[in-house]
């Protein structure tokens, strides 16, 4: 019997629902308790035991790949990101790795526009004031009057892009590869270095992939360069952003106020300064909700699967019929 580990927390809850895929492609399920995802401990105790995997941000590392080859011949991540997965391990011991590439581009860019608004006309913050008894006007300020950086432009930045330039705001991108002409005529965009963003921008928007490049690369220095008062929004990677240097340029006003979605340790350690700071706005990595997201997600991360565990093409014929039932 082939053998499937599944841990993608997203995934997970709706087992039920899609045990008909299983059962008709006979392939045997291995079901842990996950909380946000598994770390190399735990994926260890499963190492030589299953076929295929269904991940989420779990942690295979070299040493998680050593084990469970050569058993293991397929990682579907649930999702877009592949940063958790030892890729040069992987392709050391044969098993291959999918993902499911712009899938949460909608949802995402769209959480980036929210914080901007919200910060922009202070809505959290006049609506504590008004519960609290306060009639107090604050100042806000029109987006077309701001000037957005976007810290990598793939398929999100674009998106966030496009997005802000229906408000009239001024537009900088940054990337190590060139961005196509069509794209930066398109929207407007001015394509510079990442400390001139940092020190032009009034919002800076993290949406590059995390990899040996992007590790803390808003990092002390970076953040000494921010025009002040500035906003930082990351829906990326948590590491991106050293987090302590971070809170440091939030503690001494240097940066205006922080939208995260992502965090360096996921949960966000309760002993975080980040939770009791009144100009910070806190998600629990959450920014990719989006119900027909997730729905895609899930066909295509059991797609992948099977084609990588070789599992015949006749027998694809099972996700039609499910997905028009």
């Amino acid at each position: 019997m082939t053998t499937v580990l599944v841990s993608a927390p997203y995934m997970l809850p709706y087992m039920e629902r899609f045990k008909p895929i299983f059962d008709k492609l006979e392939l045997d399920l291995i079901l842990p308790e996950v909380h946000e995802r598994l770390s190399e401990a735990e994926l260890l105790k499963y190492a030589g035991q299953f076929d295929g995997a269904i991940c989420g941000d779990d942690r295979y590392t070299q040493k998680v790949m050593a084990a469970c080859a050569p058993r293991l011949k397929v990682i579907s991540k649930w999702g877009t990101g592949i940063d958790s997965i030892d890729q040069k391990a992987a392709e050391k011991y044969g098993i291959k790795i999918y993902r499911t590439p712009n899938a949460f581009t909608r949802p995402v860019s769209d959480s980036v526009l929210g914080y901007i608004l919200t910060f922009a006309r202070r809505l959290p913050w006049m609506d504590t004031y008004m519960k609290r008894g306060d009639w107090e006007k604050t100042p806000g300020r029109a987006l077309h009057e701001c000037t957005l950086g976007v810290v990598g432009v793939g398929n999100i930045g674009k998106a966030v892009l496009r997005k802000a330039r229906g408000f009239d705001m001024t537009l900088l991108g940054n990337d190590i590869i060139e961005i196509d002409e069509k794209f930066v005529a398109e929207v407007g965009v001015e394509m510079t270095s990442l400390p001139e963003l940092m020190e032009r921008s009034d919002f800076i928007s993290i949406n590059c992939d995390l990899n040996p490049t992007s590790y803390h690369l808003i990092n002390q220095l970076q953040l000494g360069n921010v025009k002040h008062g500035a906003i930082l929004i990351n829906t990326a990677r948590g590491p991106i952003v050293q987090e302590d240097a971070l809170i440091q340029a939030l503690q001494s006003g240097r940066l205006g106020g922080a939208a995260l979605d992502v965090f360096e340790v996921e949960p966000l350690p309760l002993s975080s300064p980040l939770l009791l700071m009144e100009n910070v706005l806190l998600a629990p990595h959450n920014s990719n909700s989006s119900p027909a997201a997730w729905e895609y997600v899930h066909l295509n991360t059991l797609k992948n699967l099977v084609e990588g565990l070789g599992i015949k093409a006749q027998d694809l014929q099972i996700f039609h019929d499910f997905k028009g039932s």
